[in-house]
């Protein structure tokens, strides 16, 4: 079928959500992630399941959640609209916070579990050196684990990217404003436009397909040659 308004604009706005969402999430995601593997305090597993919380929480309760906090009446939401004029709800940007808290749980094991995987013994020898711990961490740390992360952040884009739940209920079925893919298929299957929701059921498991595949070759482990 030809690209129409149906289709090229969730499409767009679904692009910008999952990217602003996967920018949130990475870069908290990597900062906890990064604490939680280099640092020892009781009750690090409790906050460790904390972080993977949304993984297994439904995205429906998580949206209610996001509308206590960030709703008009939440102390978020009531403090950013009194202060700054700043509304979430119903808005794009209350979809990608939604996007990010759902998939965020995706780039933050990923980016654990590389950073637990550098052997510390590359990092102490370049302290030997006179290296600083910002130093040590851009320059060996980072790299070394870097790999994982990219494969977790391409994950957390391609679960914001079909987020449904949260975002339906945080911010609504806007169409133009925050009608994303996954709710544009659920909105023409509804109206039995068939074939737009055929279209973007394809786009979105392509994009998702193509993502799956490339995180995958990420983590394959690399044979060094002789």
């Amino acid at each position: 079928m030809p690209v129409s308004q149906d289709v090229l604009v969730p499409l767009l706005l679904t692009l910008k959500v999952a990217a602003w969402a996967t920018i949130f999430a990475s870069v908290a995601g990597v900062a906890i992630a990064f604490a939680l593997a280099r640092l020892a305090f009781p009750g690090r597993e409790l906050v460790d399941a904390a972080m993977t919380l949304p993984m297994v929480m439904p995205p429906t309760v998580l949206g209610y959640y996001l509308l206590v906090l960030i709703g008009r009446r939440g102390p978020i939401g009531a403090w950013l609209e009194s202060n700054f004029g700043v509304t979430l709800v119903f808005s794009w940007q209350g979809a990608a916070i939604a996007a990010a808290v759902v998939a965020f749980p995706l780039v933050y094991k990923a980016a654990r579990a590389a950073f637990e995987g550098v052997d510390r013994q590359f990092e102490q020898a370049a302290r030997v050196l006179g290296k600083s711990e910002p130093e040590v961490f851009v320059r060996v740390t980072l790299p070394l684990a870097w790999p994982g992360i990219l494969a977790g952040i391409m994950l957390c884009f391609a679960r914001a990217l079909g987020e449904f739940g949260a975002t339906l209920m945080v911010a609504g079925s806007i169409p133009g404003r925050t009608q994303t893919l996954s709710i544009a298929v659920y909105e023409a299957v509804q109206a039995g436009k068939d074939d737009v929701a055929d279209f973007l059921v394809i786009v979105t498991s392509v994009v998702c397909v193509v993502i799956l595949v490339a995180s995958g070759e990420l983590l394959r482990p690399r044979r060094v040659a002789a």
